[in-house]
């Protein structure tokens, strides 16, 4: 999909309804009265807005403006024309939209069609008088939608300083865990790693004098299963420091934060869907494909910017399939040359043993990557 334009794949929600109705129910009510050039213009109408249903997406993704400019336009050609119908009242309604949604050209070309209607129409009916009034209305629509305009985004800064408020203090709390926990692998690792590592030499010692002394085989072998004990108690020791020092997140979490990262940024949509039943994945193969979609993501950045990403994680039989698709909208041209992102995924990938694709889809570009797991 296009980013800025909105989605069509869900049912409208019930204020489309209320805002398609303030612009579908005056041409209904202009048709008593209706020429043929007004049934015509009446229909291009009624056509042009079935897409209003769809005006705001979630996210705020918006219709093109050359779609509400010509409702505009035909509207405020029916009202010169049929100067007793409410055409009027569609003609406003779009302006208003168009003023809440869209950038300062379409504004302007809104407000310039309805300038010419307002004057066309007095010069057809020799209203001038009532040409005040609506020059004034027009006036208080244009504030209007500036004035909501103005909220909403206020509404969005706030929600956005909450979000990064929510997230600075998730990154505080994780950092202060991730310091209480690198303090206690500092003391498995000071104190019980090296007093196992001591027991074990000592025990091996032990073990070589009594070889030595020709003890007897039991004496040995009860040595030799101490420092054995020894020595799992050591590998266990450095297994929990390094864990602790690691602090390994699930991939599915590690991802998501990733998507949550750039549906802030963006403002577009990116989902993960997650296939198949979630495991214990070696840390190799995990930073694999944790680096897969970061580096994804950055080309999304980098190459479509606000486009929606989708990301499926597939846990296969003996593999874990992972997909990062963009959505532009539009095939991408192929790339001239796999850039070093691209090129340090596919070797991380082989060094799995994996299998590593990337090129333009049907509408964005496309990643997917297998490895064993």
């Amino acid at each position: 999909m296009t980013p800025g334009l909105a989605r069509f794949d869900r049912f409208p929600q019930g204020q489309a309804y209320l805002r398609w109705a303030f612009i579908a129910v005056p041409m209904v009510a202009a048709m008593p009265r209706a020429n043929t050039l007004a049934w015509i213009l009446i229909g291009i109408t009624l056509a042009l807005s079935i897409p209003l249903l769809w005006l705001y997406d979630v996210g705020g993704r918006r219709l093109p403006p050359v779609l509400l400019l010509a409702v505009i336009l035909c509207a405020g050609t029916l009202w010169a024309l049929v100067p007793n119908s409410w055409a009027s009242v569609t003609m406003f309604s779009t302006t208003f939209f168009v003023v809440l949604r869209h950038s300062a050209v379409p504004i302007l070309l809104a407000i310039a069609f309805d300038l010419g209607a307002i004057t066309w129409w007095a010069s057809l009916h020799d209203a001038w008088d009532g040409a005040l009034a609506t020059y004034t209305v027009l006036a208080v629509i244009v504030l209007l939608g500036l004035n909501r305009r103005t909220r909403i985004a206020r509404i969005e800064q706030t929600e956005l300083a909450l979000a990064r408020a929510q997230t600075a203090s998730e990154e505080h709390a994780r950092a202060a865990a991730l310091a209480e926990r690198a303090r206690i692998a500092r003391e498995l690792h000071d104190v019980l790693a090296h007093s196992l590592a001591g027991l074990s030499l000592n025990l091996q010692g032990a073990r070589l004098m009594l070889v030595r002394d020709g003890a007897s085989p039991d004496a040995v072998a009860q040595i030799e299963r101490a420092q054995k004990l020894a020595s799992d108690g050591l590998a266990e020791a450095r297994k929990a420091v390094a864990a602790l020092r690691e602090d390994a997140v699930p991939v599915e979490r590690a991802i998501a934060d990733l998507l949550a990262a750039y549906r802030l940024d963006s403002g577009a949509r990116a989902d993960l869907k997650v296939e198949g039943e979630p495991r214990e994945l070696d840390p190799a193969v995990g930073t694999a494909l944790v680096r897969a979609v970061q580096e994804a993501l950055a080309n999304t950045r980098k190459h479509a910017a606000q486009a929606d990403v989708d990301v499926t994680l597939d846990y296969a039989g003996g593999s874990v399939d992972l997909t990062v698709a963009d959505r532009q909208g539009r095939r991408p041209p192929d790339a001239p040359a796999a850039g070093y992102g691209l090129r340090g995924m596919s070797e991380r990938v082989a060094l799995l043993d994996g299998r590593f694709e990337s090129g333009p889809g049907e509408d964005g570009w496309r990643v997917h990557l297998t490895v064993p797991a």
